[in-house]
């Protein structure tokens, strides 16, 4: 009993900023007035105040060594470089609507496609996207910006353009073969990936289908305005730069530093902005980007607590205890992928923690491994896609200039992709015995 209680004081803290986090804004009846960083800072400042020893019973830490985890946590080699990304996304951001990128991609996606079929057709082109390129993050940089912009001059909700490349980027992301998710489940459970493939598709494609048609009707309203914005195909290039470069494999970092020279040459060019003006915009742009980096330094250092105090060992050990059959350990390995998620806020890292235990228990039961590695993959994107300090939301309500929850409320393809993906794992039966 002694062991449950410190298991649960470890995760305390993640229950502290849902709380302060959910019913704050519950009570003041706006999702809007409770900055996530205030619920952060709380939590944090509990996580701090609970973090008492080294692990296993050391040593008594004081004040310093306490701030010290908190910030090793926060100094994170994954947290740094998603801040250097945000800082990049920023800028290039900036910049591209400084010189009129945004609206120039806003005035041909209105020329080419219908706007009845504007919704479906984002959703399916984030779907390509991040397939594509097999990153969530760096299909919603590209894409966004241009949401938000059509959003604008169709008179629909910013909230609602952004959850649909949000989305779509989840849906690539899960099935991408060069995503780090499946790199991360297939290796865990050494599979092949297209063995992994034919196990996500059967659960992500008639989810992506049943959003597609609900965006059709959705968008069967939609009326384009009549005096379409000016189509200038040249101030389009960064955005096709920024995509081809993705596509080709290049690192998300120095496709976005290549964006933002690219928009200022352009920008020079065409006579929109000169070195000064250049720098300025992409100064805001990181400057917006502010709130985003402290919650996810704060986010980082509580999550490194949580480890520290033993959370994610609590985690795995009360979800495997009392597994008895495939459907339960099927179940348990979701339950475990979903659960570590929710402290690291990353489905890669989630994976890779959870990866390990989930294949011992689909040899102990004799699970099919692709399976595992298929449902590894999508419970993680399906709470990925919901939390609002994952890093895929933030980044997304950073560049829409709204909050993570207004996102989630119009955001059906991740809890979609959960219906389906638990319907999977209840599916499961025992092997064959023949």
């Amino acid at each position: 009993m002694l062991v449950d209680k410190k298991g649960w004081l470890a995760v305390s803290p993640l229950f502290v900023f849902l709380v302060v986090y959910l019913v704050s804004s519950l009570m003041a009846g706006d999702f809007y007035k409770v900055p996530v960083t205030a619920a952060f800072v709380v939590a944090s400042a509990y996580a701090i105040l609970i973090t008492r020893r080294m692990p296993d019973g050391g040593s008594r830490l004081d004040m310093d060594g306490r701030l010290a985890v908190f910030s090793r946590g926060a100094g994170d080699s994954n947290v740094l470089l998603m801040i250097w990304i945000f800082v990049l996304a920023g800028a290039f951001a900036a910049v591209a609507k400084e010189i009129g990128a945004i609206d120039a991609t806003v005035a041909i996606t209105l020329r080419i496609l219908p706007a009845r079929f504007l919704y479906a057709g984002l959703f399916l082109a984030a779907c390509f996207i991040s397939m594509a390129i097999g990153t969530s993050v760096g299909t919603i940089v590209a894409l966004v910006p241009v949401a938000t912009g059509l959003a604008s001059q169709l008179g629909t909700g910013i909230p609602m353009m952004t959850a649909i490349v949000v989305g779509g980027a989840f849906f690539g992301d899960n099935l991408s073969f060069i995503s780090d998710t499946t790199v991360a489940a297939t290796r865990s459970q050494g599979v092949q990936m297209r063995d992994k493939f034919k196990a996500n598709i059967m659960i992500a494609a008639p989810a992506a289908i049943i959003v597609s048609i609900l965006y059709i009707f959705l968008g069967m309203g939609v009326i384009a305005p009549e005096s379409a914005l000016d189509v200038d195909w040249v101030k389009m290039l960064p955005y096709l730069l920024v995509i081809g470069l993705a596509l080709a494999g290049m690192n998300v970092v120095a496709v976005l530093a290549l964006g933002i020279v690219a928009c200022g040459i352009i920008g020079m060019a065409c006579g929109d902005l000169g070195w000064v003006d250049w720098l300025a915009s992409a100064g805001s742009g990181i400057a917006g980007m502010g709130e985003l980096i402290i919650v996810t330094l704060l986010a980082g250092g509580m999550l490194g607590l949580i480890r520290h105090n033993g959370g994610m060992n609590f985690i795995i050990n009360g979800l495997t205890k009392r597994i008895s059959s495939p459907r339960g350990a099927s179940l348990s390995i979701a339950a475990l992928v979903c659960l570590i998620n929710l402290c690291t806020a990353n489905n890669t890292i989630a994976i890779i923690t959870a990866g390990p235990l989930a294949k011992e228990i689909s040899d102990k039961y004799k699970l099919d491994p692709s399976r595992t590695a298929s449902i590894l993959d999508t419970f993680s994107c399906f709470v990925q896609g919901i939390i609002p300090y994952g890093a895929q939301m933030l980044m997304a309500s950073g560049l829409a200039g709204v909050s993570a929850a207004a996102i989630i409320g119009h955001l059906y393809y991740p809890f979609v992709l959960g219906v389906f993906a638990l319907i999977a794992a209840l599916r499961t039966k025992a092997p064959s015995l023949s």
